[in-house]
C-alpha cells in the first residue's frame, strides 16, 4: 500500500480536517471547526454529566482522524482531572490510521504526540490514566463484543452515505453495550435517527452547543434537563406529528 497523500482542509477554528473520497464528505464541519466540534458536541456535555465519575468507558464511533478521543484526553489533562478513561473505537481505514503520526494537528496536541504515534503504529495505548483500544474492521461486529460503556460518541459519516451505522438494529447493539447510566451523543438531529434511538429505550434530549446549532443526547436514565440545559423531546408526539418519519432499517 502506498503512502497516503495528505490534503488538508482548514476549518474555521484553524484545525485541519480531511475529505473522504469514499463517502464524499469532509470528516468534520468546516463551519464548526474540527477541534471545536469535538468539545462542543461531545466532550463538554459528557463531562458535565459525568463530572464526578472516577472511571469512564467511552465508545468513539468511528475513530477517523481521532479528534474526539485525543481532545477528550486534552480536556482531562488541561483541567487536571483524575478521571481514568478507557476508549474503544472501531475504524476500517488502516491507511488513514497509519498516516496519523504525520497529521498536522493543532499545537495543543503536541503534549500527546506519543499517544498519537502509538495509536498510528500499534492501534493501542495505555498508561496509568488512559487506555485506547483501536479496532481495525467492521464497527457493527466490534460493538457486539463490548459492555459497560458509559458514553458513546456517535460520530460516523451521515446516514445518507453510512446508512449501516444509523439503523434501529445498530442502535439496539449500541444500547446493549451500555452501562446502567449511559449517554449517546450525536450531531444528528434528524427525526428518523431519533426514532431509532427511542425505539431502543433511550430518552431523547436536545442540547444547543451554540446559540443556533443543536445536537442530540440519548440517555438510559433520568437526567434533570434544567440542570444540564437539555430539552426533553416528546418522541410519541413527534411520531404523531411526523407520521412518515420512520427509523432506518438494515438492508443486509
Amino acid at each position: 500500500m502506498g503512502r497516503r497523500s495528505i490534503n488538508y482542509i482548514k476549518t474555521n477554528d484553524g484545525s485541519n480536517t480531511l475529505y473522504s473520497t469514499q463517502y464524499d464528505q469532509n470528516f468534520h464541519s468546516i463551519g464548526d471547526g474540527a477541534l471545536n466540534e469535538a468539545y462542543l458536541k461531545y466532550i463538554n456535555p459528557s463531562f458535565e454529566i459525568f463530572k464526578d465519575k472516577d472511571t469512564l468507558n467511552i465508545l468513539d464511533i468511528c475513530f477517523g482522524i481521532g479528534y474526539n478521543t485525543f481532545a477528550t484526553i486534552l480536556y482531562i489533562l488541561d483541567n487536571n482531572l483524575k478521571t481514568k478513561v478507557n476508549f474503544f473505537s472501531p475504524e476500517f481505514d488502516l491507511e488513514l490510521i497509519s498516516s496519523l503520526k504525520e497529521f498536522e494537528y493543532p499545537k495543543e496536541f503536541n503534549k500527546i504526540k506519543h499517544i498519537i504515534k502509538a495509536i498510528s503504529t500499534n492501534h493501542f495505548y495505555q498508561d496509568e490514566q488512559f487506555k485506547i483500544e483501536l479496532y481495525i474492521g467492521d464497527a457493527r461486529e466490534y460493538i457486539k463484543t463490548l459492555s459497560n460503556v458509559d458514553i458513546v460518541y456517535q460520530d460516523p459519516f451521515s446516514s445518507d452515505v453510512n446508512h449501516e451505522l444509523w439503523t434501529t438494529q445498530y442502535f439496539k447493539d449500541i444500547v446493549n453495550t451500555l452501562s446502567d447510566k449511559a449517554i449517546v451523543l450525536t450531531y444528528s438531529i434528524a427525526t428518523p435517527i431519533r426514532i431509532g434511538m427511542y425505539e431502543n429505550g433511550l430518552n431523547i434530549q436536545e442540547y444547543k452547543y451554540d446559540q443556533k446549532r443543536r445536537a442530540t443526547l440519548g440517555s438510559n436514565f433520568y437526567l434533570d434537563n434544567n440542570s444540564y440545559n437539555l430539552k426533553l423531546i416528546d418522541m410519541e408526539k413527534k411520531k404523531i406529528n411526523s407520521p412518515y418519519s420512520k427509523s432506518l432499517q438494515d438492508t443486509f
